[in-house]
């Protein structure tokens, strides 16, 4: 399913659903942050997703990372609340969702980065290479909090 995503456009679609997602930034032992570059835009991003029934937010951003990325992490902190009214995402089979995303800090435990499904890519970037990479702003945002210290960020 292709997606189309709006960042502060006037021209954005009027949401017709709100959904809770969840994300988890993984770090390596030198700090690399955990990426996945998404089939459905081709920018990088964390990994994440929507929340299913039974699961806690934090249950959710773990089993989106392993699913997402090959790479089971284990949380070790709270990043924040993102909840921009003005990041759209239209999807072709006509949802047009606002979401809020709870992003949790996390560390590799198992597992190699793999491609998949949801995902053509997936690495370990250095901070320092992160300008070299089409990361949504929304992402941006989220990962510049986090190098930063800027949390946990309640918006």
């Amino acid at each position: 399913m292709g997606r189309i995503e709006y960042f502060y456009d006037p021209q954005a679609p009027k949401p017709n659903s709100l959904v809770v997602a969840c994300n988890l930034l993984v770090t390596d032992d030198s700090g690399a942050i955990l990426l996945q570059r998404r089939r459905d835009t081709g920018q990088w991003a964390l990994p994440g997703g929507a929340m299913e029934f039974g699961e806690t937010a934090a249950q959710c951003a773990v089993r989106e990372c392993n699913e997402e990325t090959g790479i089971t992490a284990e949380i070790t902190g709270f990043l924040g609340v993102y909840s921009n009214p003005n990041h759209i995402v239209a999807y072709t089979d006509g949802e047009i969702r606002q979401q809020y995303e709870n992003t949790y800090i996390g560390l590799p435990v198992t597992g190699e980065p793999t491609i998949n499904d949801e995902a053509d890519g997936v690495a370990f970037v250095n901070p320092e290479e992160l300008d070299h990479y089409d990361i949504h702003p929304s992402m941006r945002q989220q990962i510049g909090d986090y190098l930063s210290g800027n949390y946990p960020y309640l918006g």
